[in-house]
C-alpha cells in the first residue's frame, strides 16, 4: 500500500476539545481513523500537545446534521411569534437596575 493512501478508506471524524478553563467543547478539526477510540487516541496526539485539554469528543462525521444556512429565516421564523422569550416582554422592578 502506498503512504499517501493510508487512511483514505477511514471513516472522519470531527473533534471537540474541552479545555481546562472552559464548560463546553469546542470544535478544533477534524482526523480519519479506524474507530473512536483512534480517533480520541490521535485527537489527544494532534490537538492536545501541551495538555490543555480535559475532555474530548470524538463524532463520526456521517452522525453530524447541520440545518442549511440558506433556510435559517424559515427555520428560525417561529421563534419571533414568540414574544414572550424576549425580555422585553417582562417588567422589571425598579431595585433591578442592569439586567
Amino acid at each position: 500500500m502506498h503512504p499517501s493512501s493510508i487512511g483514505h478508506d477511514w471513516p472522519l471524524w470531527e473533534i471537540f476539545i474541552r479545555s481546562k478553563q472552559g464548560l463546553d467543547h469546542k470544535h478544533v478539526g477534524s482526523l480519519h481513523a479506524t474507530d473512536a477510540q483512534m480517533a480520541i487516541e490521535n485527537a489527544r496526539d494532534v490537538y492536545t500537545r501541551r495538555q490543555e485539554g480535559v475532555s474530548i469528543w470524538a463524532v463520526e462525521s456521517k452522525y453530524i446534521h447541520a440545518s442549511n444556512p440558506d433556510e435559517a429565516e424559515s427555520l428560525y421564523e417561529p421563534a419571533n411569534d414568540k414574544v414572550y422569550r424576549h425580555p422585553t416582554f417582562y417588567q422589571l422592578p425598579d431595585d433591578v437596575n442592569y439586567m
